[in-house]
């Protein structure tokens, strides 16, 4: 799952990127406001992690923007601002949610997980289709009752393939999905994936469209 970090400190960016990296996020940074505006695809991230004090704006009026666009997309609010009046202003802008720094990296995937629950809009965050079931949480997977053992990579694949099940998507979709930007890349990582995930799940639920991409069949 990809995430927008928002952030102006390099240091803590880093830091904090590599803390969401291990946690299997796929992390994409933006380092001021007018990058995080003209960022392409903000609509396509799982959330935003969005800073307030960045040095060409204020994060509020930069939420309020992708608000005013109609995009959707969660954010989650980490500031050092912690009074009452900038919690009501970032959640009255748009925000998800808003968490004060410092925070323990385990409240924060909490916070996210909450996040994503809520945008499905059911409390569960089991994801099924057809004889597959999908747990994002537990990072369990079972295939007609029984579990399936996926590496780390085919598990992001299958999760990516599940949550947008009927869609074609093209392998450079794919990668965004599943390497943050700069990420090197082989040609063929897409390819070699699903021929793994192919021989685990069955041939026939990923279609090979020709030059368009791959789609997961419901």
């Amino acid at each position: 799952m990809r995430l927008l970090l928002v952030e102006d400190d390099p240091e803590l960016g880093r830091r904090l990127g590599e803390r969401l990296r291990g946690a299997d996020f796929a992390v994409e940074v933006a380092r001021s406001r007018s990058e995080a505006e003209d960022w392409p695809d903000v609509d396509q991230m799982a959330a935003v992690i969005l800073d307030l004090g960045l040095p060409d704006g204020d994060g509020i009026e930069l939420l309020r923007h992708w608000r005013d666009l109609r995009i959707d997309t969660p954010v989650l609010i980490l500031t050092a601002r912690g009074s009452w009046q900038d919690k009501v202003e970032g959640l009255n802008a748009g925000a998800d949610d808003f968490v004060v720094k410092p925070v323990r990296l385990e409240e924060l995937l909490a916070r996210l997980n909450a996040l994503f629950r809520r945008q499905q809009g059911k409390r569960s965050t089991l994801i099924e289709i057809g004889d597959l079931a999908l747990d994002p949480l537990t990072r369990l997977v079972e295939q007609a009752g029984k579990p399936l053992s996926l590496s780390k990579q085919e598990f992001k694949l299958l999760h990516l393939f599940m949550r947008r099940a009927g869609q074609v998507m093209s392998q450079s979709t794919i990668l965004d999905d599943l390497y943050e930007l700069g990420h090197e890349r082989e040609p063929n990582t897409v390819e070699v994936l699903i021929g793994r995930l192919r021989r685990k799940i069955g041939r026939d639920r990923i279609v090979t469209l020709r030059g368009m991409g791959y789609r997961f069949e419901k």
